[in-house]
């Protein structure tokens, strides 16, 4: 959103979060004080967030807020409307190793602030707007009512012989795929990216382009493949990782942890060990780095230039399209992960 801000960096939610957190704003503050004179907060794709983050935020706001009057103590979110934006369909809370009831535990549904909110329902899609053709609009209403059959559990299992098939499993109709060409990831991106050769370096082309993948090991295994694609040579930046917070001695650590070991993890929310990069290469940013410049996490930018501690990438997408900026290295560590250490790893966001 033009002039936005993610909701942890603006009130200061706390990464982990219970039943009992609240937000890191002091009374005195600068935030504290914008926070008294608003009077609607926007929070879009709000279903992806912990029911927790809204609550912390709920008692911040009573906190603050009482400055003001009293009276507002008591009312939710101190008596600040909030909108919360997005679909319950796309995206949910991610819960490591958690089950489909943890999740739906997890979903502001859940929340004792459910049952003050009123739903406003989206009844018409934007997206079936951009068809070039009626007979291309027809085509997109007709695959949108059977993606929502879909999310409302009203398309039955697939009924094949001798073949066990589960609830989780649909028939994708014929009209909806590509049944004349060879199943093959080389297809897929020359279906995806027509032209490649040509078009690949023109921001609006590639804007308008995206492979999803549902595992960071497919999004590596296609990065490869596109980067071969292109003319030149690919350039490799190498990270710098450390382990911390560990049980034992520096020699018990040395042991333990090898080098090559911490350079070998691949864990979600971090960039790999060994990025390789060209000229041309489109990328995301993982991280926040400067949200009035519009470099925040889900960022698509193009590199331009490959230096040696830093790569020149512009903006491809948002408010700051054309923009230019230096991603530099930085350390990048994840608090709520599994490991019984912390691994520090100085890479670009990328």
């Amino acid at each position: 959103m033009p002039v936005g801000r993610t909701a942890h960096s603006r009130f200061k939610i706390p990464i982990v979060l219970d039943e009992c957190s609240t937000c890191n704003i002091a009374h005195d503050s600068d935030i504290a004080q914008l926070i008294k004179q608003t009077q609607l907060i926007i929070w879009d794709e709000a279903p992806i967030q912990h029911r927790y983050a809204f609550e912390c935020l709920d008692r911040s706001l009573k906190d603050i807020m009482k400055a003001v009057d009293p009276e507002r103590y008591a009312m939710s979110f101190g008596g600040i409307t909030v909108v919360l934006g997005g679909d319950f369909r796309q995206i949910l809370p991610v819960i490591t190793y958690g089950d489909r009831a943890d999740i739906v535990d997890a979903c502001i549904t859940r929340s004792r602030l459910w049952s003050i909110c009123q739903v406003f329902l989206l009844i018409e899609n934007m997206h079936l707007k951009q068809g070039k053709s009626d007979s291309e609009s027809e085509e997109l209403k007709k695959f949108a009512k059977w993606v929502l059959d879909i999310g409302n559990g009203q398309v039955n299992p697939p009924r094949v012989c001798n073949f066990p098939v589960t609830e989780n499993q649909i028939l994708i109709p014929s009209q909806f795929c590509d049944v004349q060409t060879e199943n093959t990831v080389d297809n897929m991106i020359c279906s995806t990216y027509p032209n490649f050769a040509h078009e690949g370096h023109s921001t609006q082309y590639l804007s308008e382009r995206a492979i999803l993948t549902p595992t960071n090991q497919t999004v590596g295994h296609l990065n490869s493949l596109i980067i071969d694609k292109l003319p030149g040579e690919s350039v490799s930046y190498f990270s710098v990782d450390v382990a911390e917070e560990f049980g034992g001695t520096d020699e018990d650590l040395n042991e333990a942890l090898p080098i090559e070991y911490l350079n070998s993890l691949n864990v979600a929310g971090m960039p790999p060990h060994d990025l390789k990069l060209k000229v041309g290469v489109v990328v995301m940013l993982m991280h926040n780095l400067n949200q009035t410049l519009g470099l925040c996490n889900g960022t698509r930018m193009i590199v331009t230039k490959c230096l040696r501690f830093c790569v020149e990438c512009e903006v491809i997408c948002g408010t700051f399209v054309s923009s230019k900026h230096f991603i530099p290295r930085m350390e990048i560590s994840l608090s709520d992960t599994k490991m019984p250490f912390k691994l520090v790893r100085k890479q670009m966001p990328l």
